[in-house]
């Protein structure tokens, strides 16, 4: 078992969200990092004290590593926000991770790097060594789990998508432009750093349903079973989802004279095509209509020998 302490935002909704993630086995809301010792929940709030609101995670680290654990917490926070989650604001409301293993820390600034990456503002998660913790008051325990229509600045959403996430982005880094156009095709780059379109019923795998996954073509982050996988006659992949929750990214498209939902991956942020409300009813009702281009197949008989054997159960 490994230990972490993660603060953000109210300790409410993120226990609750971190509880969610498989492999974690253990939380208990609680007061972290402050300058007094034994605060309550009226101190936090009026006295001054320093302490964030934050969780002790006890997770199993050969099922959910720190570096995963840690892109989890990423999801659920605004990580360039200084004192503030959705409405609360306040020192206790601060985004931190808070280790008592020292052999963590590289782990964590190596994270803290790769998200700084992906922000236009500076990161603002404060990393510190936990200088103290104290258990918050017995009703702030699972308080959700006790009052399932209590305040919670986290889309509820996000729980059931932690609960569902199988693939770590650690695994998976974004190259740099200059590398991409040295590995991808002029369509591959075209569409993933475009948002350029390939043409319709002539792209690799609109027709294609043989099994395995289809993984993101400039990072290798797996994105889509061939088990989703359906023809849509649309003449592009169509998929009824994705092969984890948070591999994808959905953002409003207002171009080309239509409202419509754009696709992108989550650890390349690359371009991938858009979602619609067409699919199967059986299936969800949604229909992820991708580009070939943004994507590489990986065939089921190659799944293990690439990195990627721990999806196979996923694929039929």
């Amino acid at each position: 078992m490994s230990e972490i302490y993660l603060a953000g935002g109210c300790f409410w909704g993120m226990e609750k969200y971190i509880a969610s993630v498989r492999g974690v086995l253990s939380t208990q809301a609680g007061y972290a990092n402050g300058k007094t010792e034994n605060p309550t929940y009226e101190d936090v709030c009026h006295r001054n004290t320093g302490h964030a609101e934050t969780v002790r995670v006890v997770y199993d680290a050969t099922i959910v590593p720190l570096d995963f654990l840690l892109e989890m917490y990423y999801e659920a926070i605004d990580p360039v926000s200084v004192n503030r989650q959705g409405g609360d604001t306040g020192t206790q409301y601060r985004t931190g991770i808070y280790y008592i293993d020292d052999s963590d820390l590289p782990v964590i600034e190596r994270s803290i790097a790769e998200l700084q990456r992906r922000c236009d503002e500076p990161v603002a998660i404060e990393v510190k060594r936990l200088e103290n913790f104290t258990p918050a008051e017995e009703y702030h325990q699972n308080y959700l789990d006790k009052n399932p229509g209590g305040y919670c600045h986290i889309g509820r959403d996000k729980f059931e998508k932690a609960a569902g996430a199988v693939v770590n982005p650690a695994r998976y880094p974004a190259p740099d432009s200059q590398g991409l156009r040295k590995t991808l095709t002029k369509t591959q780059y075209e569409v993933t750093q475009n948002g350029a379109t390939e043409p319709p019923f002539d792209n690799e795998f609109w027709n294609s349903f043989r099994p395995g996954v289809y993984v993101d073509i400039t990072t290798g982050e797996p994105l889509f079973a061939s088990t989703d996988k359906f023809a849509s006659g649309c003449g592009w992949p169509s998929f009824s989802k994705p092969i984890d929750p948070c591999v994808v990214r959905e953002l409003p498209d207002a171009s080309r004279g239509m409202l419509r939902t754009e696709v992108r991956s989550r650890a390349g942020n690359a371009h991938l095509g858009h979602v619609f409300d067409d699919g199967p009813r059986e299936s969800g009702g949604l229909r992820y209509c991708i580009n070939s281009a943004s994507l590489r197949f990986v065939p089921k008989e190659d799944m293990e020998r690439e990195g990627y054997g721990y999806l196979l159960g996923l694929v039929k």
